[in-house]
């Protein structure tokens, strides 16, 4: 007992409060995880799993940076880009000056042949060739008076298709959704915005099964069957085993953008997989989502939490 105190002691509320966020398992469960893995946050993880106290995936990341996800398709649907770009106020977010920048940074994105970040706040800006990307956002900073980042972007190319897109909140979500088609006519595009929009609201993390980490089912099955005992400890392997696999194929269903429910399916039970099917069949076509991109401003940023009422006496003060 002594030693799990002194374990407990080192663990801090802001810990306890990450791992319940990570997990949505109760306070005390979560104090008792980290005390029991020395704090180790993954471990953590591990153990509340293995108790049948968290939920099967880590959430993305909390949602914390404001700012703007700005889409961008090509005339003839074949090209599309999707940048994110922060600021630190929502205020600011909203700030048209601030708008028509990130208009700019996504223009700038679509014909950039640029293969990392770094690159492409080297090239010049396109707005202003003598400057670079980055001095053109240091100087937008200065205008702006207010710290703002380039954080990511990604191009999408379907020569045999088109690409759809579908942008949610006024920007806080910008999906693209890579459609590989014989036929583009406006059911085949509504179709396409669907999927997108679907993409937008239960985030997939994969388009099918066989885009799945093998070592990542693995990892699942060793928690998974830990769990099954815990919960069944008198069951054969046979029980224990289809207990396991049921729950992976139950994750998997929420994962992959193929098998999960369609959310307007009419019955609640049609998959995206047969929704898309379904519109081949009527149109005669043939189609295949070969992907998607789904930016989610300030997904996996963390902000500083600040007092209002200090920071009002702190700008009075200077």
């Amino acid at each position: 007992n002594r030693i799990v105190e002194e374990k407990t002691m080192a663990i801090t509320a802001a810990m306890v409060k990450e791992l319940r966020e990570l997990t949505g398992a109760g306070m005390m469960d979560c104090k008792k995880a980290l005390a029991e893995t020395e704090g180790d946050m993954d471990k953590a993880v591990e153990f509340l799993r293995e108790k049948g106290l968290a939920t099967a995936q880590k959430k993305a990341g909390r949602i914390a940076a404001e700012g703007l996800c700005k889409v961008l398709v090509s005339e003839d649907l074949k090209k599309a880009v999707v940048v994110e770009v922060n600021a630190e106020t929502d205020f600011v977010a909203k700030n048209e000056i601030f708008q028509n920048y990130v208009a700019e940074v996504a223009a700038q994105a679509m014909d950039t042949t640029a293969d990392s970040l770094e690159a492409f706040m080297a090239e010049p800006w396109k707005a202003d060739t003598s400057k670079t990307v980055q001095e053109a956002l240091a100087g937008k900073i200065a205008v702006i008076g207010e710290n703002m980042n380039i954080r990511r972007f990604k191009q999408v190319v379907e020569e045999n298709g088109f690409v759809a897109d579908y942008t949610h909140m006024g920007g806080k979500i910008g999906v693209l959704v890579d459609v590989e088609t014989d036929v583009v006519n406006d059911a085949v595009k509504e179709m396409a915005k669907n999927i997108a929009m679907q993409v937008a609201a239960i985030k997939p993390v994969y388009t099918n099964r066989g885009e799945v980490d093998q070592e990542y089912i693995e990892k699942e099955k060793e928690i998974l069957t830990v769990q099954a005992k815990n919960e069944k400890p008198d069951a054969n392997d046979k029980i224990i085993s289809g207990m396991v696999m049921g729950r992976i194929n139950k994750e998997l269903k929420e994962i992959c953008l193929m098998d999960q429910v369609y959310v307007k399916a009419e019955d609640g039970k049609q998959s995206v997989q047969a929704y898309i099917d379904s519109v081949a069949k009527e149109n005669g076509a043939k189609i295949t989502i070969k992907g998607f991109v789904r930016f989610e401003t300030g997904e996996g940023i963390e902000k500083k939490e600040e007092n209002f009422a200090e920071e009002v006496a702190k700008q009075m003060g200077n």
